[in-house]
């Protein structure tokens, strides 16, 4: 490490949440910089950063911030005891001293099984807090090291990175001659990956044999299954844990490595592109987010199928293999579903040109539907109505905004009728009044509703792309509602 960074690493006191931020940050541009600087370099001594207690002051923080801080590990404490408990800082000064003094050991994860929308259950592990707020302080120091070399072709887990970018990226390139599309899964990816090519992608990076030793204990601490029997993690990283993500691409970046050298040795310009169709070859570009992924390809169908047995021999080192269910190579016409949007090219209405349109996949509306739906059957009638209209407006708004970018008048529209439905036969049933009583009382003509404004994007295709914004029922300040409230 550069004799200019030193590390305060016997700091008396711990700093304000304000002075560690920036002190990390400062750090943090300092190991970008030489990663990105010296593609070659090894580091050494970062086991100091994540013992610092700025370090651990920013990682409490968002542990502390995260949901899952109400979610207990296996020795059941939460960030709300141990807050009320021993206290913030007493607790960040006996994990110092562990890691300081090389005894820390994480303890097994919990597991817990959640289901999928397949229909099938997920394997969920929740390490303990003391092992959370470790690992995010290994992730401080780790994630701006391995950002210098992530591909831009990778969307998932990457600050200041999201969904929309890895779908506006394919939407830009089937916009163009990419007519095939290799969609493709990861078959159980962050329990399959194989620990000794991972530790070896790390150590092209890492030299500091204690930072190494603290990243393999978190893959070994084994799992505490719901039967409450102890298992050893021979593969895999536990789904749930803070450093997982940062592992996973690591090991997926095999995989962007691969394509982004070909694209850049023989698909680069215009020109090598060009001479690759005349000569009767594919031109390709992967899109992945997180463990799924898709290939877009220029040429025929065959060359998309001989893309897939490319993917498996590259993934194999590392453990992982496809999912045969969840890969297959489709025409853009006829469309495909990639991170909840359905991605399809059709005819624009009243011409003859064709375009590529996103809208929420099939999935989705039938998600959000269900979620309707439950906060809205009998069972509920004893809920107050305003928790009600504030539970439904938090879950629209939430999904709305994810689709905001999407040809989905229509579809809006039809969930925004089916809400309504559902609250006014809700509200029927609760306090059991005609239709012509209700509607006097509660109905506030135009306030539930799904409102769009239309936004043109002058892109590769030039569409028309609607922004939604979801409103949201207006709850009356007396509740219930007296119809003089309305009559101003």
């Amino acid at each position: 490490m550069s004799e200019d960074a030193s590390v305060n690493t016997g700091a008396a006191s711990w700093p304000s949440d304000a002075r560690a931020f920036l002190a990390v940050r400062r750090m943090q541009t300092k190991l970008h910089c030489w990663a990105a600087a010296d593609r070659g370099r090894r580091f050494d001594d970062l086991y100091n950063l994540v013992c610092d207690p700025a370090f651990l002051t920013i990682a409490w923080e968002r542990v502390a911030g995260n949901k899952g801080a109400r979610t207990p590990g296996v020795d059941r404490a939460t960030v709300a005891q141990i807050t009320s408990g021993i206290g913030v800082e007493a607790f960040l000064q006996q994990v110092r001293d562990e890691l300081t003094s090389r005894v820390f050991q994480p303890m097994p994860v919990r597991q817990v099984m959640i289901p999928k929308a397949s229909g099938k259950l997920r394997k969920l592990g929740i390490p303990t807090v003391a092992d959370r707020v470790a690992q995010a302080a290994v992730k401080l120091v780790l994630e701006p090291i391995f950002e210098a070399d992530f591909q831009s072709c990778s969307y998932g887990f990457r600050p200041n990175r999201r969904a929309h970018d890895a779908i506006a990226e394919i939407h830009h390139f089937t916009s163009k001659s990419y007519q095939w599309v290799l969609e493709a899964d990861i078959e159980a990816c962050f329990d399959m990956i194989d620990h000794t090519a991972l530790m070896d992608r790390l150590r092209a990076r890492i030299s500091d044999k204690r930072v190494l030793a603290l990243v393999k204990a978190f893959l070994k601490a084994g799992v505490l299954t719901t039967v409450g029997t102890t298992e050893g993690t021979i593969t895999g990283t536990p789904q749930g844990g803070i450093l997982s993500p940062l592992l996973a691409n690591i090991a997926l970046s095999v995989l962007d490595d691969h394509f982004a050298q070909q694209w850049q040795d023989t698909m680069a310009n215009e020109q090598q592109r060009q001479k690759r169709r005349r000569y009767g070859q594919p031109n390709y570009r992967l899109i992945r987010y997180a463990d799924d992924f898709v290939i877009v390809v220029t040429g025929e169908r065959c060359h998309a199928e001989q893309l897939r047995d490319q993917v498996a021999d590259v993934l194999a080192p590392m453990g992982l293999r496809l999912s045969p269910d969840k890969t297959r190579v489709v025409h853009i016409d006829d469309g495909f579903d990639f991170l909840g949007f359905n991605i399809r090219r059709m005819r624009k209405r009243g011409s003859h040109k064709s375009y590529v349109y996103t809208r929420p996949s099939t999935k989705a509306i039938a998600s959000i539907k269900a979620r309707v739906k439950t906060m809205t059957y009998r069972s509920t009638l004893h809920h107050d109505p305003g928790y009600l209209m504030g539970y439904l407006g938090r879950v629209l708004r939430g999904w709305a905004n994810y689709f905001r970018h999407g040809v989905s008048k229509a579809i809006f529209n039809a969930i925004d009728s089916y809400t309504w439905e559902r609250i006014t036969s809700w509200l029927r049933k609760k306090h059991r009044i005609g239709w012509p009583e209700l509607r006097r009382r509660f109905c506030l003509p135009g306030t539930w509703r799904l409102t769009y404004e239309g936004v043109r994007f002058k892109g590769a295709a030039s569409v028309t792309v609607i922004r939604y914004r979801y409103r949201g029922y207006q709850i009356p300040t007396q509740w219930p509602p007296q119809p003089a409230a309305f009559t101003s």
